[in-house]
């Protein structure tokens, strides 16, 4: 797919359950290679997002394409790390028969498995420093070994677009570093597009080029020279953020320091909000197809 191409677009999206609405008019392009979050409080519906675009939840109302058609056409062109990969599947099974799975997970009964498979497999492994550790049971590996295997398993397949749910969750930050470089080197050397469900933006900020974030109940796309706004992120999260720049221009970002305890959570109406984004249905027609970041992978698969 082109780099001109948007890899996923949303045209008037919302979704509900249970009879809720969950979010409404997301209208967005996020742009082919690059690495996007989508950002929010706990139950704006980051997940329900990810699941929307990989066909797995219907919309209420508008359209999502991926990778050129509608969401859940091109899944096998799509690698998935749920949040809850360690839990999904029998802990007994080697790192290397669960990267397999994403190969012959989706077959029912006994399938030989070939020496190209197994190449394969390897090869992701390999890639994400998981290689090593083939025989060895997910039980005995650490949680930042087991997301490696996890990110292998959605590898093995050689997807156009890896989304990825939390995956920096519960891992401590030698692991969470690790796995952000496995990221940043599929997005580099292989121009893999990537989005990622997160809550804390922080490890991710040397490796995004913009995020989604779920803001009065509507989804927005913007670059992260955008997103990085304290009152953007304030009303985001309901509580005061900073955005702070070291001395070498690293950027990270902070809640406040010392805020009273009686202090009343932010809130945003929508006339506070709309300063931040415009609600209206021509959002398409904004160039937000730009990488700020200047990279120029070229390719979309493992070799």
């Amino acid at each position: 797919m082109s780099k001109d191409t948007a890899a996923i677009v949303f045209h008037d999206a919302s979704v509900s359950l249970a009879g809720r609405t969950i979010w409404s008019r997301g209208n967005f392009e996020i742009p082919t290679g690059s690495v996007s979050a989508i950002v929010g409080t706990n139950g704006a519906g980051k997940t329900t997002m990810m699941k929307v675009e990989l066909g797995l939840i219907p919309l209420k109302t508008g359209t999502v394409k991926v990778l050129g058609a509608d969401a859940g056409t091109h899944n096998n062109r799509i690698g998935y790390v749920p949040q809850n990969y360690a839990g999904d599947i029998d802990s007994n099974l080697t790192a290397g028969q669960s990267v397999l799975l994403g190969l012959n997970g989706t077959r029912f009964g006994i399938h030989p498995i070939t020496s190209k498979q197994r190449e394969r497999a390897y090869q992701a492994m390999e890639f994400t420093g998981m290689a090593d550790k083939v025989d060895v049971p997910l039980s005995e590996l650490s949680g930042g070994m087991r997301q490696r295997v996890a990110i292998a398993q959605a590898l093995v397949g050689k997807p156009d677009l890896l989304m990825l749910d939390e995956p920096l969750a519960n891992l401590d930050l030698a692991s969470q570093r690790e796995t952000v470089h496995v990221l940043a080197r599929l997005n580099r050397e292989f121009g893999m597009t990537i989005q990622v469900v997160a809550h804390d933006l922080n490890m991710l900020l040397p490796i995004l080029n913009g995020a989604v974030y779920l803001l009065d109940g509507h989804p927005h796309y913007a670059r992260m020279n955008e997103v990085l706004d304290a009152d953007l992120l304030t009303h985001l999260y309901g509580t005061t953020v900073q955005v702070v720049t070291t001395p070498q221009g690293d950027m990270f970002v902070t809640p406040t320091p010392d805020e009273p305890q009686d202090t009343t959570p932010d809130t945003h109406s929508p006339a506070e909000a709309a300063r931040f984004h415009n609600h209206v249905h021509d959002d398409l027609r904004r160039d937000n197809t730009s990488d700020s970041s200047g990279r120029n992978g070229t390719g979309s698969s493992i070799q």
